[in-house]
This record gives structure tokens, sequence and C-alpha cells, in this order.
């Protein structure tokens, strides 16, 4: 499996929530609603996943193996790492 494409758009709120985005996979599967969350222990990534009626959350897609959930970690937190550069880049262009 390869991830051939990540998506981040980041998110201007206050809260933990830091960038929302998509990720494909070999150029042929993709999955929205990836997010990057701030958490106690430094930033991690969330997969989609809907409400329960208890509250509780449950993801829709996610990976079944350490090797494949390290592999989206890197790519998704990689993806995130660049675009906070680039907004830096933008800003300071624009200031």
């Amino acid at each position: 499996m390869k991830i051939t494409n990540v998506r981040i758009k980041l998110v201007n709120t206050e809260g933990r929530l830091k960038a929302v985005g998509s990720i494909t996979i070999d150029d042929s599967f993709v999955i929205h609603d990836v997010r990057v969350l701030e958490g106690e222990k430094g930033m991690f990534v969330a997969m989609p996943s809907k409400k329960m009626p208890n509250g509780m959350f449950r993801d829709i897609a996610h990976p079944i193996n350490t090797e494949t959930r390290t592999l989206i970690d890197a790519e998704v937190l990689g993806a995130y790492e660049k675009a906070l550069q680039d907004a830096e880049v933008e800003t300071v262009e624009e200031g």
C-alpha cells in the first residue's frame, strides 16, 4: 500500500482540532475527514468517525495494523507540518 496524496486544510479554532484532510491510497481509494488533533502527548491523527447513540464515537475507516497506522500518521502529520510552514510563509509575505 502506498499513500499517493494527502490534502490538509488548517482549522483556525482554539480547540483541539488543528486540521482536516483526506488521504488517497494507491491513486484509487480516498478517505475523507481525517483529522489532526492536539492531545496531551502531542499531535495525533484521528480517522473519520460517527457518533453512536450512547455518545461514544466509532471509527468508520481505520488501519488494522501498526505498520499502516504508522505510515498514515507520518504522512498526515508531515503534510500538516508543511501546511503550517506554508501558512507562516504566506503570513510573512503579506505582512
